[in-house]
């Protein structure tokens, strides 16, 4: 009876954490896409790669043709009329660049003409600056988290699909974004270096000057000395020098 109660309250669990998952969605155009022109056993092989903030990231596997015909996806390929939208669960890692990277992709989808192919074999991989083990820990997370969801390939998520697919990243977009970044590190560069030739052709500080130490006793005493002894004096003089001294 204690393990019923213990399955009943696990799989409580297990639907309730489903349920409060909200995965988002990432189009990414054919032009990311490689295809092989050879078909095996009704499928292409496929490669998505992405490296630029914050994706950082390369899918594989096989797609099928469509009637087992190798042109068709090649020639939707050619046409625009084949793209890849991304699954993930909001989970952002550092890279060792400092930028943020998401990493809690789950599921990817191919569609052709805006219906879903079949694929199979996925695997993601990790890619630089985001590939740590700290990344691959919420990867993995994210993976075991979005079985929990299901297909997510229509139904309810549908309308969040064909929004991502209305604005596919493509290649103009990603090398829009490496330049901005590339501009903010310059950016960065320049006002070190600004900040480095303000400082360098600053004058440097005038050294004080040190008010001179007042003469001790001692020095007065032998000054007082030296000038009753000034050959310039006559001997009476001297005389009279010294005994004011005493």
């Amino acid at each position: 009876m204690k393990r019923l109660i213990a399955f009943l309250f696990l799989a409580f669990a297990v639907v309730c954490s489903a349920q409060n998952l909200k995965p988002e969605f990432q189009a990414f155009s054919g032009g990311l896409l490689k295809l092989t022109p050879k078909v095996t056993k009704g499928f292409h092989k496929f490669q998505l790669t992405v490296d630029v903030a914050p994706w950082a990231f390369q899918a594989t596997g096989e797609v099928q043709a469509p009637g087992g015909d190798p042109d068709v996806l090649l020639n939707a390929l050619f046409d625009g009329d084949l793209y890849a939208v991304l699954a993930y669960i909001p989970s952002a890692a550092s890279g060792t660049d400092g930028e943020e990277y998401q990493v809690g992709f789950f599921d990817m989808m191919l569609y052709y003409e805006e219906e879903a192919t079949k694929i199979r074999n996925l695997q993601f991989k990790l890619l630089p600056p985001a590939n740590d083990e700290w990344a691959m820990g919420i990867l993995k997370d994210a993976q075991e988290s979005g079985s929990l969801v299901g297909n997510v390939w229509g139904g309810k998520y549908e309308r969040a699909i064909t929004k991502a697919s209305a604005d596919p990243m493509d290649k103009k977009k990603l090398q829009a974004m490496q330049g901005k970044k590339k501009k903010k590190l310059s950016d960065d560069d320049g006002t070190i270096s600004t900040k480095k030739r303000r400082v360098e052709a600053e004058p440097a500080p005038a050294p004080s000057k040190k008010a001179a130490a007042p003469a001790s006793k001692k020095e007065k005493k032998a000054k007082k000395k030296q000038d009753c002894d000034d050959p310039s004096l006559s001997v009476k003089e001297r005389r009279q020098c010294k005994m004011k001294q005493k």
